[in-house]
């Protein structure tokens, strides 16, 4: 009996014919919104998860390169404060 029903609705999914629908200007102008909001958020989640680390990593020096900069450069002495 199960086997004979899945017969006949794989018959009837074969043989159906094709719908002569209609999307009406509203239904598609907010169709083509949520595509493009969805799109838009999927880009603001990359940039969020992504973009503000690496940024983040990009500012951040080693405390070893910060140490050279605040030392002087070789063969120029620091003056001495005056008493």
């Amino acid at each position: 009996m199960t086997v004979w029903k899945i017969s006949f609705a794989a018959l009837l999914a074969a043989t159906s014919t094709g719908a002569a629908a209609y999307i009406g200007p509203g239904a598609g102008l907010s169709a083509i919104g949520a595509v493009l909001a969805f799109v838009g958020a999927f880009l603001l989640l990359l940039v969020g998860f992504l973009w503000y680390p690496i940024k983040r990593m990009m500012k951040k020096k080693p405390q070893t390169e910060a140490r050279q900069e605040a030392d002087p450069p070789p063969g120029k002495k620091e003056e001495e404060p005056s008493q």
